[in-house]
């Protein structure tokens, strides 16, 4: 889809945004920091400053830096304060690179600082979320509902009664339910036995809110190394769709194209969801040609997911760009595994507005009869 002149002045603006995160990169300075300490409390303490800058506070650190105030937000010591207000000042922190040099092991910081890239912070998601790009490209009053949330029934805090009124509370009109399957036991994943019972309990909520909101049968399935899915073709058919998932082999630096190609080529289908596999400060995930990918998924139909967990966003704004170019539709989920986690769509939507992803790309945004549509036909293609 072509950008238009207003379309590409905006994506620049937005772009700008993140090229001045400087929460973002505070967060990542006081990660550093927690790097290179010798007891577990400072450590801690540095990380957990670090998550209050990068996914809590909605303030600018450069605001908080220029009134003084920064140390009025909880658990934000001196430390911390010199730190940031060395960045602001000067646009590096010294105390850093001091610390840094002493503790001699660069190669763990370089390999970190990867660990870290196109992140967004709370304060800039929310700087994206409110950026006039027009009416075309996705934004909060399109979307219709989360396709990807955890309940109890796996390893989420929730009833799925629970999870449908927060979603009425937010004017969602659907949601869908994706507890993992039998394959990922550390997440107490259902077996087909227990699937059959939810289904049961899904049609009971459905009928409890007439309409008000609908509660689709999903599950998150396992992206095996060959490809395959931990679910065959015949349990696939109990769900209305399918999130196909890595979560194994995310540490390794070898090509794994074929494995995510085999994925979207799965019959039953619907989503490829948080398809690196990266977690913020801790893993880079999966090295594939991600354009191949892309394109394979645009081929099946089958949506590549915009994961808005804050430790995932997965995939980014540069690689959703990359989708975007190969014709991909796209899912902004929240991968909530409680309500407040529901929030995390709005970190789903800031990357694909910055990446300039059109609402009528995205199935979320969809009225009912079109994304029903859309799911029946994931279930009737075959594997190429």
């Amino acid at each position: 889809m072509k950008l238009t002149t207003q379309r590409r002045s905006a994506a620049r603006a937005l772009l700008e945004l993140i090229d001045t995160d400087l929460n973002i990169v505070a967060a990542g300075l006081l990660q550093d920091m927690a790097l290179v300490q010798s007891n577990e409390r400072s450590r801690f303490g540095y990380k957990r400053a670090a998550k209050i800058i990068a996914a809590v506070i909605d303030r600018s650190v450069r605001d908080l830096i220029d009134e003084g105030t920064l140390r009025e937000v909880p658990f934000l010591g001196a430390s911390t304060e010199r730190i940031v207000k060395e960045l602001v000042r000067e646009g590096e922190s010294p105390s850093v690179e001091k610390a840094l040099a002493a503790y001699g092991k660069r190669s763990d910081i370089e390999t970190r600082r990867r660990f870290r890239r196109a992140y967004l912070s709370r304060h800039t998601m929310r700087r994206a979320l409110d950026a006039r790009l027009g009416a075309v490209v996705v934004s909060t009053k399109r979307f219709q509902g989360d396709l990807q949330m955890h309940s109890t029934w796996s390893d989420g805090v929730e009833s799925i009664a629970a999870l449908a009124a927060a979603a009425e509370a937010l004017g969602w009109s659907r949601i869908g339910i994706t507890d993992h399957s039998y394959g990922l036991p550390i997440a107490r994943g259902m077996s087909m036995e227990a699937a059959g019972r939810q289904g049961i309990e899904i049609d009971e909520v459905n009928e409890t809110f007439a309409g008000r909101v609908r509660v689709y049968k999903g599950v998150e399935a396992n992206i095996l190394a060959d490809g395959s899915l931990d679910l065959d073709e015949d349990e696939r058919q109990v769900f209305e769709y399918v999130i196909a998932s890595p979560h194994s082999l995310l540490r390794r630096d070898t090509d794994q194209t074929a494995r995510m190609v085999g994925a979207v080529r799965q019959r039953g289908v619907a989503i490829l969801g948080h398809p690196q596999g990266r977690m913020y400060n801790s893993r880079p995930g999966i090295t594939a040609d991600w354009r191949m990918v892309f394109r394979e998924a645009a081929c099946h139909g089958v949506a590549v997911e915009i994961d808005g967990n804050w430790h995932r966003q997965d995939v980014d704004y540069e690689l959703a760009a990359v989708a975007l170019e190969e014709g991909c539709l796209f899912a902004l989920d929240s991968d909530a595994h409680s309500i407040g986690e529901l929030a995390f769509t709005d970190y789903s939507i800031a990357h694909g507005r910055i990446a300039g992803v059109p609402a009528d790309s995205v199935v979320n945004c969809w009225e009912a009869e079109k994304f029903e549509n859309w799911l029946r036909d994931r279930h009737r293609r075959r594997k190429a």
